[in-house]
């Protein structure tokens, strides 16, 4: 969609400005908390306060995510980690329910790595499991809350978390930023939408059907390299499909892969298949 001057502005600029003027004070007028909080930790996990991960940030470049340590390594008879809900601790849950396990995230505000406000990073391993539109959440730097914070945070299915994402996306502004932040306040406050239904924490993503119909298509014609044109396909004519790299183009650059339907495989979003015709799995132009 198209971007106003101000609005171009503050993405490019005013955004970074508002981060440092707010992370910086906030980080030296919360570091009492963050100290009490470390202590207690440092109590209760003997000595292992701060969780690290490598998260992707802005076009899926990895960065390290700090956090207080919220749960236990405590695990089964075989050496696997026990189920979140048995891991988090009292002290954890009260953490994450005072979002005060967030506080070292302002160090990376400060470094560059995320803002204030944006889509919340997540684990590397969902950046294959996105559809082309989920993809679109690494267009901007992610954040310490965002609009899918302040819409139902992880009581939100990921399909929903997603779509409020790339809303923000489009829409970035001072004025949106400055209100997700107030409306984090009163969540923070009211303890909203912390986990799940059912859940300690939040169910992991594994891949919605637009980004699943991506995965085929590239598992196919990496073991079926012949199959790359179709001939009735209209502007696939004479191309090759070739594996899709993260963030990759529009749809119409890549070759279709039908496997038995024309509805197997359909162009992200729109609905239609690629063509009218199934292929035969092997053959050209579907013959």
């Amino acid at each position: 969609m198209p971007v106003s001057d101000s609005a171009s502005w503050y993405r490019l600029w005013g955004k970074r400005v508002l981060d440092l003027a707010v992370a910086v004070p906030a980080a030296v007028l919360t570091l009492p908390l963050l100290l009490g909080a470390v202590g207690l930790l440092a109590l209760q996990n003997r000595g292992a306060v701060l969780f690290r991960q490598l998260r992707p940030g802005r076009h899926g470049a990895l960065f390290t995510l700090y956090k207080l340590q919220t749960m236990s390594d405590a695990r089964d008879e075989a050496g696997h980690l026990l189920p979140d809900a048995q891991r988090l601790t009292r002290l954890g849950r009260w953490l994450r329910a005072s979002s005060l396990d967030e506080l070292p995230q302002l160090w990376n505000v400060v470094r560059g790595e995320l803002s204030l406000v944006g889509p919340r990073p997540l684990l590397p391993q969902y950046l294959p499991l996105y559809s082309p539109r989920q993809a679109r959440r690494h267009e901007v730097k992610p954040g310490i809350t965002g609009w899918a914070q302040v819409n139902g945070r992880n009581a939100l299915a990921w399909e929903q978390k997603f779509e409020f994402d790339v809303w923000y996306v489009d829409h970035v502004s001072l004025a949106l930023d400055l209100r997700i932040l107030l409306l984090t306040v009163r969540r923070v406050l009211g303890a909203q939408g912390i986990s799940a239904p059912g859940q300690a924490t939040t169910e992991a993503f594994t891949g919605s059907p637009s980004a699943l119909t991506h995965l085929l298509h590239d598992a196919f014609y990496q073991f079926h390299p012949s199959a790359g044109a179709f001939t009735q396909a209209g502007d696939f004519r004479g191309r090759r499909a070739g594996p899709r790299s993260f963030g990759a183009g529009p749809a119409n650059q890549r070759s279709p892969a039908h496997v038995g339907a024309d509805w197997f495989l359909r162009r992200p979003g729109s609905g239609q298949p690629y063509h009218s015709r199934p292929a035969v799995l092997g053959q050209r132009g579907g013959s």
